[in-house]
């Protein structure tokens, strides 16, 4: 009886033997491809921001309508209310985003004193930046007067607007802000700025900054031939920000009119106006 048991337990040992091996086997491949799945994943999420994605984000940033409301009422000696308003116009050939740039005071909005082109790419491989952002002077600016207000088959098209890039004016290299830093992008003009010749200046220098929620600060200055400051705020750039729905009605009170007219009224005449 005992001998006659061996021959049984014997292969019942050698019928498992296969199943057991198979079930490892397949374990392993288990653990193979989530391994492998796992740092596919990874791969793709970390990937490395590339030259043009920069641009396109600065691009979507400088995007949309803002206003100056909130430093105005913090500051109205220094400050005014402006509405900035940009949106994309056209894409050239090597896929840089040209943009069309307005702004205004904030109640009379179909009247902008200043009107550009941007044109956003990526920078030189050769300069330490992410994204050049170019200013151009507009050949007809009285023809794209409020531009991004208007229905897209009422606007200049795309090749009319690449021809009425005229002359260029100013050049900021943005990089990438460092870690803990309020912005995402900063940047200014050269060493030396770029000539301009309004109200007694020689040369006139830009700062940029691209901060979270679409807010952007911009400090344009003109200085003269012995480096005096001529135009342009001296208490720091001005902050624009995307203004919510809601806050539209308060912009437009009473007070706040009243207020702003007085300070309009202080500054015509100003580089703002004529720049």
């Amino acid at each position: 009886m005992v001998i006659g048991s061996e021959p049984s337990n014997s292969n019942s040992n050698s019928n498992s033997a296969p199943a057991g091996g198979w079930s490892v086997a397949r374990g392993l491949v288990v653990k193979t491809l989530v391994l492998v799945g796992g740092a596919l994943l990874l791969k793709r999420f970390t990937k490395s921001t590339t030259r043009w994605d920069h641009a396109r984000l600065v691009s979507r940033s400088l995007s949309g309508e803002k206003f100056s409301k909130d430093q105005a009422s913090r500051d109205p000696d220094h400050y005014f209310n402006f509405r900035m308003l940009t949106c994309p116009a056209a894409e050239m050939v090597d896929g840089s985003k040209v943009l069309y740039f307005e702004q205004a005071f904030w109640r009379t909005p179909q009247k902008p004193f200043r009107q550009r082109f941007y044109m956003v790419k990526p920078c030189p491989k050769e300069l330490k930046c992410d994204v050049e952002l170019s200013s151009y002077a507009i050949r007809d600016a009285e023809e794209y007067k409020n531009f991004c207000d208007r229905p897209r088959d009422q606007r200049p098209l795309p090749e009319e607007v690449i021809g009425d890039i005229a002359e260029h004016l100013t050049t900021i290299h943005l990089k990438r802000c460092d870690r803990g830093k309020r912005c995402l992008y900063e940047g200014s003009t050269p060493p030396g700025g770029f000539p301009n010749t309004w109200n007694g200046a020689s040369y006139c220098t830009s700062e940029l900054s691209i901060l979270r929620n679409n807010e952007v600060h911009a400090w344009d200055r003109g200085y003269d031939y012995d480096g005096n400051q001529v135009w342009g705020p001296k208490e720091g750039p001005y902050e624009f920000k995307s203004a919510p729905a809601s806050s539209t009605g308060d912009m437009f009170s009473p007070l706040n009119f009243s207020i702003q007219q007085s300070m309009e009224k202080r500054i015509e005449g100003s580089f703002v106006l004529q720049e």
